[in-house]
């Protein structure tokens, strides 16, 4: 048995222990998720690896528990906690700068791997993400898992139980959407 899943289910059910246990074991996947995101020439000194899957897990310890004892649900929720992480950071620098040079936070995905984004970028894209998730709750989780998490379709399409051409699709119309609000 799939020593994650075994934690989720009793973490579910309301064991503390196990609760406490599961960023233990799922701690390694989740710093190389944590690692691409944070990756290439303009990374935030703040920010690193290990401050973001750690940041990430006191938000997990501060939320209660888990609605769902699924290995993608779980993922699915770091991914929304690692988008919180990176946006609150960038407007903690933002307020820390009030107008200085722009400090970019890489961000990056399959499609995009050397993409580096100002903080200022960041938090648009994350209130856009909040508009779109407004008209299309899937599509803003979309977004979120590969962009802000970096996962893969395929990993995206497990976490929320749908195809993967239908994670390209959402992705490709999700983007356009995005642009749009950006411009």
């Amino acid at each position: 048995m799939d020593p994650l899943k075994d934690l989720l289910q009793k973490a579910h059910e309301g064991n503390e222990s196990a609760r406490a246990q599961l960023f233990a074991v799922a701690y390694d996947e989740l710093r190389s998720r944590a690692r691409a995101q944070l990756q290439g020439g303009g990374r935030n000194t703040l920010l690193d690896t290990t401050v973001l899957v750690h940041e990430s897990y006191m938000r997990y310890l501060q939320a209660g528990h888990l609605s769902n004892a699924e290995r993608g649900y779980f993922f699915s929720y770091a991914a929304h906690v690692m988008r919180s992480v990176i946006v609150d950071f960038a407007r903690q620098r933002q307020a820390q700068r009030r107008g200085g040079d722009a400090i970019h936070v890489p961000l990056t995905t399959q499609f995009a791997e050397n993409l580096s984004v100002s903080e200022d970028q960041v938090v648009r894209i994350s209130d856009a993400l909040d508009e779109l998730q407004k008209v299309d709750e899937r599509l803003a989780r979309v977004v979120e898992m590969r962009y802000f998490a970096g996962m893969t379709e395929n990993e995206v399409a497990a976490a929320m139980g749908v195809t993967e051409r239908t994670v390209r699709r959402d992705w490709q119309k999700a983007r356009l959407l995005l642009a749009e609000s950006l411009r």
